[in-house]
């Protein structure tokens, strides 16, 4: 990987946060989901029960994450575009995740997991970013 892919890939590593984004019925769809970065690939953890694993298995996906709320100085976001591929993690990734959420949506999480190989990586820095408050 080019020196940028490896900046991008260390920034993805410093949020658990991001988003994936492919096509369901040939309509776009977007979910967050908590990621881990593991020999330059990514690792998703979704619940089960939407059945978003279902359209992104095997897919081609764009996957985004950033440290827009974070409340830094500077403001960065990463995308990438890869293939995605329903797996089952090992021990030590799965307890890198660390504790499953208990529910989602009123049911019990029930994690399944997709590998991405990233294809194409795009990182944007912005510098000085103004502090938003949200109005009341």
């Amino acid at each position: 990987m080019p020196t940028d892919d490896h900046r991008a890939i260390e920034l993805l590593s410093r949020t658990p946060y991001g988003r994936v984004s492919a096509s369901r019925r040939a309509l776009p769809f977007t979910t967050v989901t908590r990621h881990l970065v593991t020999d330059g690939r990514l690792i998703l953890r979704l619940h089960r029960g939407y059945g978003y694993h279902h359209a992104l298995d095997g897919s081609v996906v764009a996957y985004e994450a950033d440290n827009v709320e974070s409340g830094a100085c500077d403001a960065w976001s990463v995308q990438c575009t890869g293939t995605a591929r329903v797996i089952e993690p090992v021990p030590a990734e799965r307890e890198r995740f660390g504790r499953t959420p208990r529910l989602a949506d009123g049911v019990p999480f029930d994690p399944v997991f997709l590998r991405i190989e990233p294809e194409f990586m795009t990182m944007h820095h912005l510098a000085d970013v103004p502090v938003f408050r949200y109005a009341h």
